[in-house]
C-alpha cells in the first residue's frame, strides 16, 4: 500500500499505520496500537459467537428464547403509551416471543392495550402488520406470538382473519409433515415461521374448552390484579376481576383462532406431576414470577425436568406497575425457555438478557447447557453439591479510557465491579480499588479469581461505577456476556503455545 504499513492480527483484520518510518521499522504507532486495542479482535467477546454456531436441530424446549412482556408498552403498566415501535424495537433486538393483549374494540376491530388501565390502545391489525414486516429482519428463527386473549368470539374471528391474511405463508397453520419422534420441532424446521400461542379447543369428542378452563395467562392475571390493588386509585381491581371472571365463564375460544394454534397451546399449570402424566409436548404453561420462584426454590430438580420436555413462560408480577423487571437468571437456572421481561426498561435485568442473547449470533435462540437438556441426569441449581467439575477464572482488570463524565463536568472516582450471575453458589461480585479524580485513563491492574461450578449457565458483567461516598456509588457503564463467550487472554494463549496447560483467563482444574 502507498506509504502505509499493514499489521495482520489473529483474525486477519487490518491495522494500518501511515508513515514511511513506521513502514521501514515494521512497528506500530500509538494511534495504530489504540485502534488495534479497540478493534473487534481485542474484544472480550469471542467473535466466533457473533454468528449462529450452535446446534439448531434440537427441539424448541432445548433453547432459551428471547421473550418480552406486554411488548406493546413503551412506559409503565398503568398510564404508559402503547406503540407499534415497541414491537419493532423488540424484534430488532432479537426478541422471538412477543406478547399481545387483545380486547374487543369499536367497529369490530380488536385493540391491544393493558386491560382495565389508562394505557393507550393500538389496533390488533396494525400490530400483526408490523410483526409481518419486521419479524425476520435480524433472525430467521421462529417468532411466537403469545396472545393474552380477552376478546369475544366474534372479534376472535376477526383476529384469526388478520393473522391468516396478513401473515400469509409466514404463519404456521398445520403440524410439520416429517416425523418429530414425539418432540417439539426444532428452530431450523421452523425458520421464517410465526407460531400462535393461545388456548385451543379440545377435539369434538371432548367438552368445549372455555377461557375459564384453558387460558392460564388470564388465570394468572387474577393474581396480577390482586398485586396491583394499592397501586391504581383510578382502577377498581375488584370490579375488574369480577368482570373478567364472568367473561371467562361465558366466552370460549373461537374455532377459527383455535385452528391456528399448533405447537404452542396454552394450558394451566397444576403441578409437575400432573404435567408429566397429562401434558402434551405441544402444550405450554405460563406463570407469574412469584409462583415460579416458589417452585424453583422448593422443587428445582422437578422444574428442570419439566422444562426438558415442555415450554414454560415466566412473566413479571402485576405489582411491577413501573415496568421494572426481575432477575431472569433465576429462571434460566431451572431451564425455563420463555423468560419474559419488559424490554422498554433499562437496567440490570435487561443487561443480563442482552448479554445472554448476544450469544449465538443474536438470533434469539440460545441452546441450553447440557445439564438442563433432555437425557441428562438430575440437576438441581439450588444445590451447591452438583458433582460437576469446577472451572477457575483468573481475570485482570487493567485500565479504562474516556469514561463518560456527569453533567457537572466533575471527573469520576471510578472503580470496576465484576459480577458473576449463574446458579446461586456461583453468583458473586468483586470490586477493584477506586481511582481518584480520573475519567480519562484510570488504571487498576487488579487480579480477580473466581471458581465457577456451572460455567455454561454463567454470565459475566463488567460494570464501571463512580464512587460518590463511603458506601455509595453511581452507575457509569456496563458490558455483559456469557462466560462461554469470554475470549481467553493473551497469557493463556502464550502458555498454551509453550505447552503449559491450565493457566490464563479461563482454565479447568
Amino acid at each position: 500500500m502507498n506509504n502505509e504499513t499493514e499489521f495482520i492480527n489473529s483474525s486477519n483484520s487490518l491495522v494500518v499505520d501511515h508513515s514511511s518510518t513506521i513502514q521501514e521499522n515494521r512497528s506500530m504507532t500509538f494511534e495504530g496500537f489504540l485502534r488495534y486495542m479497540e478493534s473487534k479482535d481485542c474484544c472480550v467477546f469471542d467473535q466466533a459467537h457473533a454468528s449462529v454456531y450452535q446446534d439448531m436441530d434440537q427441539p424448541l424446549s432445548s433453547y432459551f428464547i428471547s421473550s418480552s412482556h406486554n411488548t406493546y408498552l413503551t412506559g409503565d403498566q398503568l398510564v404508559g403509551k402503547s406503540h407499534l415501535d415497541a414491537y419493532v424495537c423488540a424484534l430488532r433486538k432479537g426478541c422471538r416471543c412477543l406478547e399481545i393483549d387483545c380486547w374487543d374494540g369499536p367497529d369490530m376491530e380488536p385493540v391491544v392495550y393493558h386491560g382495565y388501565t389508562l394505557t393507550t390502545k393500538i389496533l390488533f391489525k396494525d400490530v400483526i402488520t408490523t410483526v409481518a414486516q419486521h419479524a425476520f429482519e435480524v433472525s430467521a428463527y421462529p417468532v411466537i406470538l403469545s396472545l393474552e386473549n380477552h376478546c369475544s368470539q366474534e372479534q376472535q374471528e376477526v383476529m384469526a382473519h388478520y393473522l391468516a391474511s396478513v401473515l400469509g405463508d409466514k404463519l404456521l397453520r398445520t403440524p410439520l409433515t416429517h416425523p418429530t419422534s414425539g418432540d417439539l420441532p426444532n428452530p431450523n424446521d421452523l425458520k421464517y415461521k410465526i407460531l400462535i400461542k393461545n388456548k385451543k379447543l379440545k377435539p369434538k369428542t371432548e367438552a368445549e374448552e372455555s377461557v375459564d378452563e384453558g387460558e392460564d395467562d388470564e388465570e394468572e392475571d387474577d393474581e396480577e390484579e390482586e398485586d396491583q390493588q394499592p397501586k391504581a386509585k383510578f382502577w377498581s381491581p375488584r370490579k375488574a376481576g369480577s368482570k373478567m371472571k364472568k367473561e371467562k365463564k361465558k366466552v370460549a375460544v373461537a374455532e377459527a383462532l383455535s385452528n391456528l394454534v399448533v405447537y404452542t397451546k396454552s394450558v394451566k399449570f397444576i403441578s409437575f406431576a400432573h404435567s408429566m402424566d397429562n401434558q402434551h409436548v405441544y402444550e405450554n404453561t405460563s406463570m407469574a414470577e412469584k409462583k415460579a420462584r416458589k417452585l424453583a426454590k422448593a422443587s428445582g430438580a422437578d422444574f428442570v425436568l419439566h422444562n426438558q420436555r415442555f415450554l414454560s413462560r415466566i412473566y413479571p408480577a402485576g405489582s411491577r406497575t413501573s415496568s421494572s423487571n426481575y432477575n431472569p437468571q433465576e429462571f434460566w437456572n431451572v431451564g425455563s425457555q420463555l423468560v419474559a421481561l419488559n424490554f422498554q426498561s433499562l437496567g440490570f435485568p435487561m443487561d443480563l438478557n442482552d448479554g445472554r442473547f448476544q450469544d449465538n449470533g443474536g438470533c434469539g435462540y440460545v441452546l441450553k447447557p447440557a445439564v438442563l437438556r433432555s437425557g441428562q441426569r438430575s440437576f438441581d441449581p439450588t444445590c451447591s453439591q452438583h458433582g460437576l467439575r469446577p472451572t477457575h477464572l483468573l481475570l485482570k482488570v487493567i485500565s479504562g479510557s474516556n469514561l463518560p463524565v456527569p453533567r457537572s463536568g466533575k471527573a469520576l472516582d471510578p472503580f470496576v465491579r465484576v459480577e458473576l450471575q449463574g446458579i446461586p453458589s456461583d453468583s458473586c461480585r468483586k470490586n477493584t480499588h477506586t481511582v481518584k479524580n480520573n475519567s480519562l485513563s484510570p488504571h487498576w491492574d487488579a487480579d480477580m479469581n473466581f471458581t465457577i461450578g456451572v460455567p455454561e449457565l454463567c454470565l459475566i458483567r463488567f460494570c464501571a461505577r463512580d464512587q460518590t461516598g463511603l458506601l455509595s456509588s453511581e452507575f457509569v457503564g456496563q458490558y455483559t456476556l456469557p462466560f462461554t463467550s469470554l475470549k481467553r487472554g493473551e497469557l493463556h494463549r502464550q502458555r498454551e503455545r509453550e505447552g503449559v496447560v491450565g493457566v490464563g483467563s479461563r482454565m479447568k482444574s
